[in-house]
């Protein structure tokens, strides 16, 4: 226990280290936003109860990616590597993104990120395998992705064939089961990424799969709480309903 309060308290001085670094720029410009970002994001949210820092380091960097807030990025790059997220970890979130934010956020992530992980040395043999052994899909999860193939397929088909395609192909039966990131911590990155840019649309399927792959309901709660703060109050309050609706239909 010894051990775990001084991992945390340590974590805590490196999130205060940091928002010193930029108290100065913030009292220059609004000392009522280095207020709130001393006394409330840092002092309060970074230490909600519901979600480790590790989890919200992870919710932090996809929001980032999804909203391509490259200015803010090496801060937390450096926050989630001390509070336990790997480099291979940061390494599979700024690959999933590509697909799920889009080529160019994930490529100004690279940019950020090579700064921050030559100057902590980070080397190659933290880093994913370009073409690792994948996880295998349990009877399950395999009937659960052949019913999703074929719903999509029904549905979209004949709109664009080749999305259909790349979606089984390249999302599904690849990178989703790319190891060195757990299934759980990949549906977090996608829900957090999806809420952080507005595509509500698509959250139902993600929290779903989300809670399927280990989030609980009070995690995840706790992640529409951290990204009001990181992706603004606006794009929250319209995911609320969609996961209010998800809760309650697996509460049934």
């Amino acid at each position: 226990m010894r051990r775990l309060g001084t991992a945390t308290a340590l974590l805590f001085l490196s999130m205060t280290l940091a928002t010193a670094a930029r108290a100065n720029d913030m009292q220059a410009v609004s000392p009522a936003l280095a207020k709130y970002a001393e006394r409330r994001v840092f002092g309060e949210v970074w230490k909600r109860p519901g979600l480790s820092p590790r989890d919200r380091s992870v919710v932090t960097l996809a929001a980032l990616i999804a909203r391509n807030q490259a200015g803010e990025m090496a801060q937390y790059v450096n926050l989630a590597l001390d509070s336990g997220v790997k480099p291979a970890e940061i390494s599979e979130v700024i690959t999933h993104l590509a697909f799920y934010s889009g080529w160019a956020n994930a490529m100004a992530a690279v940019a950020v990120t090579k700064d921050v992980f030559a100057k902590r040395k980070v080397g190659s043999d933290q880093l994913p395998a370009a073409s690792p052994k994948l996880l295998p899909m349990n009877e399950a999860a395999q009937a659960a992705e052949n019913e999703r193939e074929m719903r999509v397929g029904q549905q979209f088909g004949t709109v664009s064939p080749g999305v259909v395609q790349y979606t089984t192909d390249i999302l599904f039966r690849d990178l989703w089961l790319r190891p060195d990131l757990a299934p759980r911590d990949r549906s977090l990155v996608t829900v957090s990424a999806l809420i952080a840019s507005g595509q509500v649309a698509q959250v139902p399927y993600h929290l779903n799969r989300a809670m399927d792959n280990g989030l609980t309901q009070l995690q995840a709660s706790e992640v529409l709480t951290h990204l009001a703060f990181y992706a603004g109050w606006p794009n929250v309050f319209s995911a609320l309903p969609v996961a209010k609706e998800v809760f309650e239909r697996r509460a049934k």
